[in-house]
């Protein structure tokens, strides 16, 4: 029988989305999956529209916390929630391609050293219109070192084994911004990483995102505890790494100015036609390519 894959999803007000994002994982070719729901006190309709798509499928789990705990704790309670050996973070409003779970079960399964899988993502608006698609990774990613190195080489769609994360400290219940990186931190401290070129995720990008707009300066905040608490762990100087958030907030500002102004023929507006063209061609891909810094 083949292993089983937890969905881990943490939700906070998401009604509107959450249907394409259940979806989304209903329509997957692995079909040994669980999905960990856990809603964080949400006011709107989620609760009512998982629980019509759900219905009497015993792989949907609905678990909700006594009051609002913030993302970290919320994550946190997913993966201690989750039976299957492999996990991956699913955001409520977002939606993974039909073949996901399988290409990472498939990279799990055959490299046993691996505790962390990246891909690449798909970049949209509140109405899943896709506006640019991550190209393929090259060769910088085969001289992948660590996130501390190279920020956001790890990203959506990303899968773990359980065993790794309960050999590493765990996620920061306290964390209310820069959650997935403190997760991403800790993983690769035990064991390798590996990527699968190809675009498995589709990342919706909303008013209400907790880093992006008025809330970016917040995560980047977030995110230096979080750089101050790995390098604590690994016997790093931190003023070594504080340089790291020059990058990542030039990349945001790029992919906010690319994708919530008008959409002109600018330099970046044509390089996104043709990482969405490219992407087109990958889609129907079977094996793309995976890599192992």
């Amino acid at each position: 029988m083949s292993e089983l894959f937890s969905v881990l999803i943490a939700n906070h007000n998401r009604g509107p989305f959450i249907k394409e994002c259940l979806e989304s994982v209903i329509k997957q070719s692995y079909t040994n999956w669980e999905i960990i729901f856990v809603d964080d006190c949400s006011t709107d309709n989620s609760v009512e529209v998982f629980n019509s798509i759900a219905k009497s499928d015993s792989r949907f789990k609905l678990f909700k916390n006594k009051e609002n705990s913030g993302c970290g704790f919320t994550k946190k309670r997913c993966i201690d929630l989750a039976s299957g050996s492999v996990c991956g973070f699913l955001d409520s409003d977002d939606v993974i391609t039909t073949d996901a779970i399988e290409l990472m079960m498939n990279v799990h399964i055959e490299h046993p050293e691996v505790s962390l899988i990246g891909s690449r993502r798909i970049y949209c608006d509140e109405n899943l219109k896709i506006y640019d698609v991550e190209p393929p990774i090259g060769e910088a990613a085969k001289h992948f070192k660590s996130q501390l190195d190279n920020p956001f080489f790890i990203n959506h769609f990303v899968t773990f084994k359980k065993a790794a994360y309960e050999k590493s400290p765990g996620q920061d219940p306290f964390l209310k911004k820069a959650v997935d990186q403190d997760l991403y931190y800790k993983l690769e401290e035990q064991g390798k990483v590996a990527f699968i070129d190809k675009p498995l995720y589709y990342y919706r990008h909303s008013s209400a995102s907790i880093s992006l707009f008025a809330n970016n300066y917040k995560a980047e905040a977030w995110h230096l505890i979080v750089i101050f608490e790995t390098c604590k762990r690994r016997g790093l100087n931190f003023d070594d790494y504080c340089g790291l958030m020059k990058k990542t907030k030039s990349r945001k500002e790029k992919l906010i100015n690319l994708i919530f102004t008008p959409y002109q023929k600018t330099k970046e507006s044509i390089k996104a036609l043709r990482n969405r063209r490219r992407f087109n061609k990958e889609k129907n891909e079977l094996s793309p390519e995976v890599i192992f810094p």
